[in-house]
């Protein structure tokens, strides 16, 4: 029998349910937290709750979908990344409900991490590319702008650790904040990809502030937040956020290759899957950036059931 290995995920702004077999995905449904227009953000209780409401029609469609006696593990994200201090309320909507089916099946549950999640999911499809080798990653998405030095062990997705990145505004604030001043809904980033495609005056340069393998995005919102007020052209502004993150992200990567002497990475997370900024990023490289299959770039818990997948393969040996 083929088994099948289920994933949960609650971010921020995503309610994420997935079930993969030994052949790819089996089903992946989510469902976006809803933001009323204007706003930047949610607070995590009201995330919690909108999370709380959306589970169990998830979980019950996956779990009408699939045959539940082949369900083999779950894993479920818990935290944002693998750090001490890493912890958001949002996820412990999904670990109550990926125990809960966990315990009621009788299968193991294990416990990942969001980034974690993020990283697996992008690694679909092209897992021979990376083999056993340490790669770097990218994580770019509205609360995390990390670069990250990953290292496979056995077959499976071992330590993650952050080199570098931004501390002060992550890439998807800046796009958002951007995006909502400009009127757009949050999230932006589609939106504002779409202005910044049809923008005719790509003249704007915003400065790209890299220090080695850190970056800073506040002075440029503050820029772009400026040119807003005294008029500039609505689409010149998106292009200008656009090109000013290709431009910082192809220092960064130039900077840990250099560094590191690793010679391959994957971006992962929402803002990654930008058509616009990976074809500014790659005219911007002497060299091939793996990324994401469609779909899989932004939050989803595709990555959380490969991980139950791996996991348990690998115990089972």
């Amino acid at each position: 029998m083929n088994g099948l290995y289920l994933g949960v995920d609650t971010s921020n702004y995503t309610t994420s349910v997935a079930c993969v077999s030994n052949e790819g995905i089996v089903f992946e449904r989510r469902t976006m937290l809803f933001v009323p227009l204007g706003e930047r953000g949610l607070r995590q209780s009201d995330a919690v709750f909108q999370h709380v409401r959306n589970l169990p029609p998830l979980i019950e469609a996956m779990l009408s979908s699939v045959d539940r006696g082949a369900i083999q593990a779950v894993a479920v994200s818990c935290k944002p990344t693998a750090a001490d201090e890493s912890y958001m309320p949002v996820f412990l909507a999904g670990k109550l409900a990926a125990v809960s089916v966990a315990s009621s099946l009788g299968v193991p549950v294990f416990e990942t991490t969001h980034q974690s999640g993020h990283v697996r999911a992008a690694i679909l499809g092209q897992e021979e590319l990376f083999g056993e080798e340490t790669f770097l990653a990218m994580h770019l998405s509205g609360g995390t702008t990390d670069l990250l030095l990953v290292r496979q062990e056995n077959g499976l997705l071992g330590d993650i650790t952050r080199i570098g990145g931004c501390d002060d505004l992550h890439a998807g604030q800046f796009v958002d904040r951007v995006g909502v001043r400009l009127g757009l809904p949050f999230p932006s980033g589609i939106k504002l990809e779409e202005l910044a495609n049809s923008a005719q005056d790509r003249s704007i340069k915003l400065p790209a502030s890299v220090r080695g393998l850190n970056c800073s995005f506040s002075g440029q919102e503050t820029q772009c937040q400026r040119m807003i007020e005294g008029g500039a052209e609505r689409e010149a502004v998106a292009y200008a956020v656009y090109d000013c993150m290709a431009r910082t992200f192809a220092k960064l990567l130039t900077n840990a290759f250099a560094e590191t002497g690793v010679k391959t990475a994957l971006l992962s997370g929402g803002v990654s899957g930008s058509l616009l900024l990976r074809e500014l990023l790659q005219k911007r490289l002497n060299r091939e950036l793996l990324y994401a299959q469609k779909g899989l770039s932004s939050d989803n818990a595709v990555g959380a059931a490969l991980l139950a997948r791996d996991l348990y393969n690998h115990q089972s040996r």
